[in-house]
């Protein structure tokens, strides 16, 4: 289910766009790039400005400067900006219709990119990806994602092509479900066009695989599929049956806040990283750390059960709720961090 956040996320953007760009649409044009380019901006910042935080790291025993150099450039909220700003303009230049024509052509233009230009062994691997060899001609090694055991940018350049079409697609159900209002014929609308898109999503994967790493088109139809389907359940039980219960409220107070506390939990978790908690020493007698983090899951989650994905849940709930304190006192306040 975690590889359903980030399209998810992105298809909300799009849906968000469909009641908001009707009001830059009356500003003018200009006031419509002003405002598109700047928040783009924004956001990109405060995602270039998340991977350099905290600005300091360990180095063996010794705290250090972390340097331009050695800076990851692309990461999700820079992803998003740019989903965002290219997804924004296609929309307010070529209509919906356009819009539609034009994200058909950018999936399967990737597809053929991907195809051709991959390795022809295995196009859709990390090795193989025609993306990361984009990625490390214009960003660089050093500035691209380390994590995956090979220089290879789940969020690079080349894979953010097709993350525009699934903010498209979010626009483009947010407007319909704009224009048909409350009715029974927009919601069996939506199920139908989701089922679709996720029967053209399989069927797609059989020769585009299915593949989050590489943002794979099938990847963008299926999702959209699954995006159109949940949306159609949560209009289903808050609109028609009115379901405004505890649990719409628990997770209305995340929405409210979205960007602070992707954010806030980024840098909480870095800052936390620069504090060590003597753990152990090694054979060699050598004394070794663990961050505060660590130590809680060690020393508090993991021993509740013989089996490692419960203490591993368990951890994952504690850090939830305790985001969610934070979020829900921020929205009694009245207090959101818009861009």
């Amino acid at each position: 289910p975690t590889d359903l956040v980030f399209p998810f996320f992105l298809f909300a953007v799009g849906n968000a766009m469909a009641f908001v760009l009707p009001g830059l649409k009356e500003k003018g044009t200009t006031a419509f790039l002003q405002k598109v380019f700047i928040r783009s901006l924004l956001i990109f910042g405060i995602g270039l400005f998340l991977n350099w935080s905290p600005f300091i790291k360990w180095n063996n025993d010794q705290i250090v400067f972390k340097t331009w150099d050695t800076i990851r450039i692309f990461g999700v909220l820079q992803r998003i900006a740019l989903c965002y700003l290219f997804a924004s303009v296609i929309v307010y230049f070529f209509k919906t219709k356009g819009a539609i024509i034009i994200s058909i052509a950018l999936l399967l233009l990737y597809w053929l990119l991907c195809y051709h230009f991959g390795s022809l062994a295995d196009p859709y691997s990390f090795e193989g990806y025609f993306g990361t060899a984009v990625d490390k001609a214009i960003l660089g090694i050093n500035h691209m994602y380390r994590g995956e055991g090979v220089p290879f940018d789940p969020e690079g350049i080349a894979s953010t092509l097709p993350g525009i079409v699934q903010v498209v697609f979010g626009y483009v159900a947010g407007k319909y479900i704009k224009e048909k209002g409350k009715s029974w014929e927009m919601l069996s609308q939506l199920f139908v066009a989701g089922a679709l898109l996720i029967f053209v999503g399989f069927c797609w994967d059989m020769v585009f695989p299915i593949n989050k790493k590489i943002w794979t088109s099938s990847y963008v139809v299926y999702t959209t599929g699954l995006s159109l389907m949940v949306i159609g359940v949560m209009i289903f039980f808050i609109e028609f049956k009115n379901k405004r219960g505890a649990l719409s409220s628990f997770f209305s107070v995340f929405g409210k806040n979205a960007l602070f506390i992707f954010s806030f939990h980024v840098l909480f978790m870095r800052l936390q990283g620069l504090i060590r908690i003597f753990d152990k020493t090694n054979e060699a007698g050598k004394p070794l750390y663990i961050t505060p983090m660590n130590w809680f899951y060690k020393h508090l989650c993991n021993p509740i059960s013989s089996d490692p994905r419960n203490g591993s849940l368990f951890y994952a709930v504690c850090m939830m709720v305790f985001f969610w304190v934070i979020v829900y006192w921020m929205d009694k306040k009245k207090m959101y961090l818009k861009v």
